[in-house]
């Protein structure tokens, strides 16, 4: 990850998920997981649901994610089946029978590139073998350009509960040269209609340091995002693995890089921070802001990041299941392939140690701005004050964060940051690895 010194936003910077890196976790593995979900439940607790989604209009020129474009609609469908092919047979596994879903959260890709019909027959066809009608939530990724009056309302009708509508910026030159199939008026259209049907959550996603960012232009977006007044806004620094298309033309045409520096980057989303706040915000994370800190909680990613059960289900989606890290088949044909013979579509996986599961707790939650002593006391046995007293004695003493009681909290300056400060954390023979 770049350092704070870091003038360019160079190829191979990420945004930290996990711990420890995806390189490491392997084929052979893989047995693990089947294991885990062969065993029944070693704990009771909550469960969730990551249901990918991977079509879209186009690609990003900024995106990592397996997505597809210029799909037909038999090749939608053979996925779909596939889909729930997968969750039926999850649903067998003796340490998934019978438990319910906590929450939910439709990723991609775009599933908002499903039609109102694919979607409710997605829903139908799912609750045949497992149901999130309980659930504390379900969150629907949505691209401005998909969405209709009527397929809104049925985001509401099959249970969602939390729409994320990425806008990212509100530029259209900017949309256009960062590859984004959408433009500004289907963001306007997109979210009156939300607001029309009514949601309990509605959020937002800005990318601070897309190509062709400006000063003005980025106050003029957290500008118009404030007065939208969505309950959550997530801001991005725009990042650039290995995989994306800025990436290969910057390889292939030996260019300089096109994005902000990590500096400017961090400055757009402080003075974000600062504008938002003035309208009722609060800081609840590295990249988010909320209107109410008690009431609009993303349950999503505070159970991802405390290691809550996590079924990834879909082509190349991750998850974790009774202490066991997996990944799916990343190629879709593979990954239809496996479900229509009735085999778990795994591709990849790893089981941590105690400390390594330990420290991916720890750094997910600083990515929160603050953790405490005692939870990790009570779960892990360990004191995180002594564990990691050189991490957190070299980064209070750099100004990134302060030790207060039982607390560490993060500066804004760390805050601003934070991925960067993470691989600190990390056992010393995987801070220097390929983290993808």
């Amino acid at each position: 990850m770049s350092s704070e010194t870091s003038t360019t936003t160079e190829i191979g910077s990420y945004f930290v998920t996990n711990y420890p890196p995806y390189s490491l976790w392997k084929r052979e593995n893989v047995h693990e997981i089947v294991e885990a979900f062969e065993q029944p439940p070693r704990r009771e607790g909550p469960l969730g649901l990551y249901i990918h989604i991977p079509f879209c209009r186009k690609r990003c020129k900024f995106c990592y994610f397996r997505v597809y474009t210029d799909q037909n609609a038999k090749a939608i469908e053979n996925y779909v089946q596939a889909l729930i092919k997968e969750v039926a047979l999850l649903a067998e596994q003796p340490g998934i029978a019978g438990r319910k879903f906590d929450f939910v959260y439709f990723g991609g890709g775009t599933p908002s590139y499903l039609s109102a019909k694919q979607l409710k027959s997605l829903r139908d066809r799912l609750h045949h073998s497992i149901s999130w009608d309980d659930a504390r939530e379900v969150t629907f990724e949505c691209e401005p350009g998909t969405l209709s009056l009527d397929k809104v309302k049925t985001l509401r009708d099959i249970g969602v509960t939390r729409v994320s509508l990425g806008v990212e910026n509100f530029d259209d030159k900017i949309l256009e040269e960062n590859g984004r199939a959408h433009l500004t008026p289907e963001v306007e259209r997109a979210y009156g209609w939300i607001q029309d049907v009514g949601f309990p959550q509605v959020n937002i996603d800005l990318i601070a340091g897309m190509v062709g960012e400006t000063d003005e232009n980025w106050a003029d977006c957290v500008d118009k995002a404030g007065k939208m007044s969505p309950d959550n806004i997530t801001i991005y620094q725009m990042e650039l693995p290995y995989n994306t298309i800025i990436s290969k033309e910057m390889q292939e045409g030996g260019l300089a890089s096109p994005v902000a520096s990590w500096a400017t980057k961090r400055r757009w989303v402080d003075e974000a921070f600062n504008t938002l706040a003035g309208v009722g915000y609060k800081v609840s994370s590295g990249n988010e802001v909320v209107k109410n800190l008690e009431t609009d909680k993303f349950i999503y990613r505070d159970s991802l990041f405390r290691g809550i059960d996590l079924l990834g289900t879909g082509v190349a989606s991750f998850g974790h299941f009774q202490g066991v890290h997996y990944q799916n088949l990343d190629q879709l044909n593979d990954y239809v392939a496996a479900c229509d013979e009735g085999r778990l579509p795994v591709n990849r996986a790893l089981t941590p140690s105690p400390h390594q599961t330990l420290i991916r707790e720890v750094i997910l939650q600083l990515k929160e701005g603050r953790i405490s002593g005692e939870p990790f006391r009570q779960k892990f046995g360990v004191d995180i004050f002594e564990e990691f007293r050189d991490a957190f004695a070299a980064q209070q003493a750099a100004g990134y964060l302060t030790v207060e009681g039982d607390d560490v909290i993060l500066t804004r300056r760390g805050l601003l940051q934070v991925d960067s400060l993470l691989t600190e954390y990390f056992e010393e023979e995987h801070r220097e690895v390929r983290y993808t």
